[in-house]
């Protein structure tokens, strides 16, 4: 049997990455490697092991356990002492982490490093017949900020052990990126009876040239024509929750941030966002015969020095 492959490395980082990196990490890979994207006959296989190695890594019990065990993490008792584990096995370890046979690192037996426990439990470290609860799972979901702003609902894939499955979830408005939503009983089976785990859903807001999020509040650029920046105007704006009107005060000069209170992404606990309405002043591509007479005119009695301005 192939030795398994280490978590860190298919996920591409180091053995003290954060959990950060560990969620960026997963999020480009599941993004590349997802069966609905990538096609490749080996894409989906490759899939699974990034998910199961993202589900260990950062899940700090387990990511513990796996440090000090390595991929047969699962099939050591619970009340084993690592450091024991460590010295017994530490001439057959080098590179722990890296793999193992069926019969444990470097060929060491389980059964011969702690006796009868085995016999007493069964191989998964629990007692033989008990129901063993399903194994937690995350998903990656990119809704785009329409979506999050009024919610949506997906049918995702779900590959596991098990295979692959269709789900069908519920993503809440005012959802933010990088927000875990838990999904109780949707995630792993669980076996002998048990209970299944929890599906988590990793928010990651889709990038959008309209508009610019961060955390709740939205930004979004507000084309006005020079006259409209001098003498004031009221004009329209398409936002996530529909077209608004906004108010640009006389003498108004670009990058100026016109704040809409409550009209960022819904706070379904709490206060809503706010929207940014970044004044981008915008002259005429071409200009007519009485239109540039008129800019002509203006030039010719204004005062004003826009490179000396305050």
């Amino acid at each position: 049997m192939a030795p398994a492959r280490d978590f860190y490395d298919i996920l591409g980082v180091t053995r003290t990455a954060s959990r950060p990196d560990i969620q960026r990490a997963y999020r480009e890979l599941a993004r590349e490697l997802h069966p609905d994207v990538n096609k490749a006959p080996e894409a989906e296989e490759r899939f699974k092991e990034v998910s199961e190695a993202y589900s260990v890594l950062s899940d700090p019990d387990q990511r513990e356990r796996y440090d000090a065990f390595g991929p047969d993490f699962r099939r050591v008792p619970d009340d084993a002492d690592p450091q024991a584990w460590a010295r017994a096995t530490g001439r057959q370890r080098a590179g722990a982490g890296a793999g193992a046979g069926a019969r444990g690192f470097g060929g060491v037996d389980f059964e011969d490093l702690f006796g009868d426990v085995f016999r007493r439990t069964g191989r998964t470290g629990r007692r033989g017949g008990e129901p063993m609860p399903g194994a937690d799972q995350e998903t990656l979901v990119e809704p785009s900020v329409e979506e999050a702003y009024h919610g949506t609902h997906r049918k995702l894939r779900i590959s596991g052990p098990g295979g692959t499955r269709t789900v069908d979830v519920t993503i809440p408005p005012g959802v933010t990126d990088g927000q875990r939503i838990r999904l109780a009983g949707q995630g792993g089976r669980g076996g002998d009876g048990g209970a299944p785990g929890d599906l988590y859903l990793i928010v990651s807001i889709r990038p959008d040239e309209r508009y610019r999020v961060e955390g709740r509040d939205i930004h979004v650029p507000l084309p006005v024509a020079p006259w409209e920046a001098a003498l004031g105007a009221t004009v329209p704006l398409e936002t996530p929750g529909g077209e608004t009107k906004v108010k640009v005060p006389p003498g108004t000069s670009s990058g100026r941030r016109l704040r809409l209170r409550g009209r960022g992404l819904p706070g379904p606990k709490g206060r809503p966002g706010d929207l940014y309405a970044e004044v981008q002043i915008r002259v005429p591509p071409h200009l007519g015969d009485e239109e540039r007479q008129r800019f002509e005119q203006l030039a010719a009695v204004s005062t004003f020095d826009p490179r000396r301005a305050s």
